[in-house]
């Protein structure tokens, strides 16, 4: 394996995004989406990227490391657009830990990818009719994004081919191993050809994710450009005792009752906290939702967009947000 590169943000310093050798078609979807300058992460990584090379970057949330493996993906894609009509299964494959990430990949492929009218996309997800996703997936696929449990499903019912994957990526790879995942990734790697290359993107390169990425890539190259061990300024923590779940119920209603907190997220580790302690607050005469993988899809996007429109204060959740 590489030695770790600590990239400033100065690093590969390309003012805007024709520098990388992208497709016309690319560039001007870029151009659209109303992006001019790419980021530190998408100016370390694409150059990268396209040379074949894999790839541990450690980025964090907002970063724009989406674009970072989606744009050089949909290039390697447009090299050789047209399809055998033998082959089935994806070209690209992208591991995302929850339902909400993999339409956010999603919805970057489509928007980059807008004039490749030959993209065929598909997504597999949790909470969706296997006959649907069994359709998506059938024949062949250009990319394919998709939680590994749901994933693993269809991979062991053999109605899914993976061995036409030429990039396979991990997306919140510390996330996924996290909730569980790393049995199934290690089944859905195995499936693909070892000549594929492998992009592990992660909050965190450490521990378990350091193990993982030995056993599934290939002297890859490693960058930090922010690390977990990083400092936010803007963010103050502060840690208070409590004695009991009774007592740690008075010291979280002390704190929302302060009226300069204009909304708050509380996180909880079960589906069945999240509302009880939503229940809770609500009694108290709090405006509060809770926010749970247990809810169905419709119910969580109306709960996201109520407190977008701040017609919910405190909103009680699982880690699902």
């Amino acid at each position: 394996m590489n030695d770790s590169t600590c990239v400033p943000e100065s690093a590969n310093a390309s003012t805007d995004f024709s520098g990388f050798g992208l497709h016309d078609a690319l560039l001007k979807a870029i151009d659209q989406a109303g992006y001019k300058v790419p980021t530190p992460v998408q100016r370390a990584t694409l150059p990268a990227v396209l040379q074949g090379s894999d790839l541990m970057v450690c980025s964090a949330t907002g970063s724009g490391k989406t674009a970072a493996f989606v744009l050089p993906t949909l290039q390697r894609l447009s090299n050789t657009p047209s399809r055998n009509p033998g082959r089935s299964g994806p070209r690209v494959l992208v591991l995302a830990p929850t339902r909400e990430l993999v339409l956010q990949v999603a919805k970057a492929c489509e928007t980059y990818g807008k004039y490749f009218r030959w993209l065929r996309l598909a997504t597999v997800v949790g909470g969706v009719p296997y006959a649907a996703q069994l359709k998506a997936i059938r024949g062949s696929l250009d990319v394919l994004v998709a939680t590994p449990g749901r994933l693993l499903d269809h991979l062991n019912s053999g109605r899914l081919n993976l061995s036409n994957v030429e990039v396979l990526v991990l997306d919140e790879a510390d996330r996924m191993l996290d909730m569980g995942f790393i049995e199934d990734i290690q089944s859905i790697a195995s499936a693909t050809p070892r000549s594929r290359q492998t992009l592990l993107f992660s909050a965190t390169l450490a521990g378990r994710v350091a193990t993982l990425a030995s056993d599934l890539l290939r002297d890859p190259q490693r960058l930090e450009l922010e690390s977990h061990r990083d400092t936010h300024e803007n963010i103050s923590q502060r840690l208070h005792w409590a004695d009991s779940r009774a007592h740690k119920e008075r010291l979280l209603d002390r704190l929302l009752v302060d009226p300069t907190i204009d909304q708050a997220i509380i996180f909880t580790s079960t589906q069945h906290d999240a509302e009880r302690v939503a229940s809770q607050l609500a009694q108290g005469g709090h405006d509060v939702a809770p926010l749970h993988g247990g809810m169905p899809q419709g119910v969580r996007n109306r709960t996201l967009n109520a407190l977008r429109q701040r017609r919910v204060r405190l909103l009680v959740a699982t880690d699902v947000a």
